[in-house]
């Protein structure tokens, strides 16, 4: 019995002659890229009480129910009953409630660190913090992608216990620490992000939207600097009664719900052509290419409509830049239909569509895209101006970002680096270039065009004098049952600046506005406002 079954009865020797408290580890902190807290901890503990340890079971209920506002009647039952080694009677009991239990000196009432987590900010990136339960175990966001590294490793003090579990006067006590969860450090930067929700914030007052969202972007390597999504809660008022509602706005619609991207999916087929001439390709159009006058186009039986009249010759002798500028849908199906399925997906793959960007976050979708071989005439022109394809909001800005940067395409992130409780760096996230896109020539010319129609077309209202962006208008009809829901649009722009070197990209997507449908009216300014707000809180000087 020693030899073959020691160790198996050693350790249940120890189990019965020791009594354990667990010593919780503290979770790590949640901050952004220069170290605001975005997520931390409040000092709070657990009452337990052994039943088998207490003398006088009446007033140990009495004192416990009192001052942990408890019933005083259900607690006296369970510490009646002898056959539990231990009750848990309250969880995150502040320090003051404890030191007040403390001064009654109760037989058998023990305590325990179990900390309460807190959110500094409250309604504040709530679908990227996510929360966690109870027992601070991560449910969502980052909270929960980060729970390994956040959650720690919990430690116990033992005691030594008679058969039915009081504590030996004079016995050993052993102390196992408890190793603290990692720091992480989001790309996140607390200033964008604050002017973001208040954007987001004012777009659901003004509009009454079923959601109103934006991320920007560090266009120059991928990281996140900010999202907000509205409508959404205060992480420190959690609606954890309402699980329908909770779970709906705890979604990240911005990585996980598609959308047809309309106009704003003309920077991708710009990029295609203006990259495709560069190269030579005869069937390219070159910007000084006249399209011809007209609003449809006859595409195998069916009819391209552009979403202007062109009344009084409006719309008429258009150059690249002014289909642009003008958001002409007809012009771009020239392009798709010069370049051919072939070239188009060579360059829908090149982007990233179809397919998912890699963001280290969970839930990321992958858009939908009519694969090459099954795709018609009519969908290759409906493509081209944001139709017949849906994408994810992120998919679109990494998109967006990879044509206007010089052509490279960075995998887009959220975490910057971990850890640990002393600082210590102990993981960075370095960018991640994937594969090019268009040279940097192609992506030059791109973005002059792109300012233009910020200067003088469909994006004016995104315009900050003094200032060079650039970027692109989107009105998308919504389906419903495979028909077009009446009165029920997306409504998008997305942008950068400076145009001549980009560094800060954004997308703003209004889901059904009310009132007001378009974009360049709806979401240009929201994107001008979140621009402005960077311009202020980085001191940064005009470039005209």
């Amino acid at each position: 019995m020693q030899v073959v079954w020691g160790v198996d009865l050693q350790k249940h020797a120890v189990d019965q002659w020791t009594r354990e408290l667990p010593v919780v580890a503290v979770r790590g902190k949640i901050t952004d890229r220069k170290g605001t807290v975005l997520v931390d901890n409040q000092d709070t503990y657990s009452v337990f009480v052994r039943p088998n340890a207490v003398k006088e079971k009446r007033e140990t209920a009495r004192a416990l129910a009192k001052i942990l506002d408890l019933n005083e009647e259900q607690l006296y039952e369970k510490l009646k009953n002898s056959k539990v080694s231990e009750l848990t009677v309250k969880k995150h009991v502040d320090k003051n409630t404890v030191l007040a239990l403390s001064q009654n000196e109760l037989a058998g009432v023990y305590y325990a660190r179990d900390n309460t987590r807190v959110y500094p900010y409250g309604e504040f990136l709530t679908q990227i913090l996510g929360f966690t339960s109870t027992d601070g175990v991560g449910q969502s966001g980052i909270e929960l992608y980060q729970n390994e590294n956040l959650k720690g490793v919990n430690g116990e003090i033992l005691y030594t216990t008679d058969l039915v579990g009081k504590e030996i006067p004079g016995g050993n006590a052993y102390y196992y620490p408890a190793q603290n969860g990692l720091t992480v450090e989001l790309t996140v930067d607390y200033e964008i992000q604050t002017v973001a929700e208040r954007a987001m914030q004012e777009a659901m007052l003004t509009y009454s939207p079923k959601s109103a969202a934006c991320i920007v972007m560090d266009a120059t390597n991928g990281e996140i600097l900010a999202l907000s999504i509205k409508p959404s809660y205060n992480l420190n008022e959690i609606p954890r009664e309402d699980v329908s509602s909770l779970l709906s706005l705890s979604r990240n619609i911005l990585l996980t719900d598609v959308y047809e991207p309309g106009s704003t999916f003309k920077i991708i087929t710009t990029a295609a052509n203006i990259e495709e001439y560069n190269q030579g390709n005869k069937r390219a159009l070159s910007s000084s290419h006249v399209f011809p006058s007209g609003r449809t186009r006859q595409v195998a039986g069916t009819t391209v409509k552009c979403w202007n009249t062109h009344a009084n010759g409006r719309h008429s002798s258009q150059t690249i830049q002014d289909a642009l500028n003008n958001s002409c849908n007809p012009c771009f199906v020239d392009i798709a239909l010069n370049l051919g399925a072939e070239t188009v997906y060579e360059y829908l793959d090149k982007f990233g569509f179809g397919k998912k960007t890699g963001v280290d976050f969970g839930g990321e979708a992958h858009g939908l895209l009519v694969p090459k071989s099954a795709v018609t005439l009519s969908d290759l022109a409906r493509i081209s101006f944001g139709q017949t394809i849906a994408v994810t909001p992120i998919q679109l800005i990494t998109a967006v970002s990879a044509a206007v940067n010089g052509g490279y395409y960075y995998q887009p992130s959220i975490i910057r680096k971990i850890r640990n409780e002393n600082g210590k760096v102990v993981q960075v996230n370095y960018p991640v270039m994937k594969n090019r896109t268009i040279s940097e020539q192609s992506s030059s010319e791109l973005a002059h065009l792109l300012e233009g129609v910020v200067q003088n077309g469909s994006g004016k209202k995104a315009y900050i004098d003094g200032y060079r962006v650039g970027g692109k208008t989107g009105t998308a009809q919504k389906y419903e049952n495979g028909k077009i829901a009446q009165g029920k649009y997306v409504s998008s722009f997305v942008g950068f600046f400076p145009a001549n070197a980009p560094k800060y990209a954004c997308l703003v997507v209004i889901d059904e506005p009310k009132g007001q449908s378009y974009g360049s009216v709806v979401a240009a300014p929201y994107a001008g406002e979140i621009f402005q707000g960077i311009i202020n809180a980085k001191k940064l000087q005009p470039y005209a």
